[in-house]
């Protein structure tokens, strides 16, 4: 099923614009987020397979069936309480239905933990965005070489400088491991290569060390300790650098170097936004969509505010809300039974059409 099959079969309950223009902080720049709620026909939702929401391929225009719609109703999902609360001039259509879905029944004391928690989490999130801003970690990786040390006289040196400094090949090194003892081993070196060591890597791309047939009348020439600990710590940072490089926004990365200001700017306009909302619902009960204060809120995804700065407002509007949390006559969390009553009432007038 897709968004056309939707709206050919006349399946469509609402629709509205959401993201950016519904907030009042669309610039000339921002796409057109739409959102909606679908209804399945009786057939499917009684059959096999039960579809919860459609998308289409960039994820800017979302659908959710109604079962799902209030299934996360229920939950206070701060994306749904925004779609239920659209303001008048962003909604495309609304089917008549959806009116006995009223915020007052919907709205409660779990906004605290879905709005303010959701953005503590991306300003976590931000902090490790801003870690692999300010660090990156260069392409070509490192290889276990990287991470041996030879042992000299209660010291220790790179046991790449330690080969170079000695005109020693890596491949006419043999490595046997020394028994109770982690990660540190004897290293023999064949001047002709007539042992065909296999060195102490045999390829760049291995894991670990290699360990070679040593003929029992050979002299070490030295002891290497490989620290394969901070090896397994490099190459777990390197997988997610790069995966966030290959799939990370260009556009937003591109703009968060430009104002210089070393943090994901677009997501921290938003995680205040939702902090702000929260704060809201607690002092007058209400899910308000439009942000009166669009000029702080795109200083801040232009990055005119330090990181610092940001997280202190953060804190700020989290002491506001737990204040205002204790106080709130706000109901502890939505009836499941009232909700899942209504949603029956739903299905049966759309069925019985």
């Amino acid at each position: 099923m897709t968004i056309k099959d939707i709206k050919e079969n006349n399946l469509l309950l609402f629709e509205c614009v959401s993201g950016s223009k519904a907030y009042g902080l669309d610039t000339e720049k921002s796409d057109t987020d739409i959102k909606g709620i679908f209804y399945l026909p009786k057939e499917k939702f009684f059959g096999l397979t039960y579809i919860p929401q459609i998308s289409n391929e960039s994820n800017d225009e979302v659908y959710y069936e109604i079962g799902r719609f209030v299934d996360l109703l229920i939950k206070n999902n701060p994306t749904i309480l925004e779609i239920l609360a659209s303001p008048e001039e962003c909604i495309l259509y609304k089917h008549s239905l959806i009116d006995k879905v009223k915020m007052n029944i919907v709205l409660s004391k779990l906004c605290k933990d879905t709005f303010s928690g959701y953005a503590l989490t991306q300003i976590k999130k931000a902090k490790g965005l801003k870690k692999k801003i300010v660090n990156p970690i260069a392409k070509t990786k490192k290889s276990v070489l990287d991470f041996c040390f030879i042992t000299e006289n209660y010291f220790s040196i790179k046991a790449k400088k330690w080969l170079s400094e000695r005109g020693y090949s890596n491949a006419k090194c043999g490595l046997s491991k020394i028994p109770n003892s982690k990660n540190l081993y004897a290293l023999f070196y064949d001047v002709d290569n007539r042992f065909k060591y296999k060195g102490i890597t045999n390829k760049d791309t291995a894991n670990e060390v290699s360990l070679s047939s040593i003929p029992p009348e050979e002299n070490y020439v030295a002891y290497l300790f490989f620290n394969q600990e901070s090896y397994s710590t490099y190459c777990k940072k390197y997988q997610e650098y790069w995966e966030w490089v290959d799939n990370r926004n260009d556009e937003r990365y591109s703009l968060n170097k430009r104002h210089g200001k070393d943090y994901d700017a677009k997501n921290m306009m938003h995680t205040i936004r939702l902090l702000q909302i929260c704060l809201e619902i607690f002092k007058e009960g209400k899910v308000e969509i439009k942000r009166p204060n669009r000029k702080e809120l795109l200083a801040i995804k232009n990055g005119e505010f330090e990181y610092d700065e940001i997280l202190n407002l953060a804190e700020k509007l989290k002491k506001e809300i737990d204040q205002e949390f204790e106080k709130s006559k706000l109901q502890e969390q939505p009836s499941k039974q009232i909700l899942e009553s209504i949603l029956v009432e739903i299905r049966e007038e759309l069925y019985k059409n």
